[in-house]
């Protein structure tokens, strides 16, 4: 038996994992618990009023919940990079990010101790 491809539970678990959001977290923002996230998205459909509040706690519409597909990502990824080559490789930083990350914090932490005197 094939998945059907329109399995809202299973696109609300892929969008979710996207985000890095684990289900116990999702399950704080909904005010119910792990167990029925995980319920949630081993259910092929859902009622829409709970879909609204699923895609609000997720930082999405309903409607891309609805339309999500994995082909969608993978084309969507697949524009970045040099497309005259055919190859796609994403952005191409001319700076290490951690090293932005790591001179943000030392601002940050500068600021703090200057604020404290």
């Amino acid at each position: 038996m094939t998945p059907t491809k329109n399995h809202i539970g299973r696109k609300i678990s892929r969008i979710r994992e996207l985000r890095d959001m684990k289900q116990e977290a999702l399950a704080q923002a909904l005010g119910t618990n792990q167990q029925a996230i995980s319920l949630m998205e081993n259910s092929e459909t859902i009622d829409e009023e709970k879909l609204v509040e699923v895609a609000k706690a997720l930082g999405v519409t309903p409607e891309a919940i609805k339309n999500f597909s994995e082909e969608g990502v993978i084309n969507y990824f697949n524009t970045f990079g040099d497309n005259a080559t055919g190859q796609s490789f994403g952005p191409i930083y001319n700076f290490n990010p951690i090293d932005k990350i790591v001179e943000l914090y030392e601002r940050l932490l500068e600021a703090e101790r200057r604020n404290k005197n």
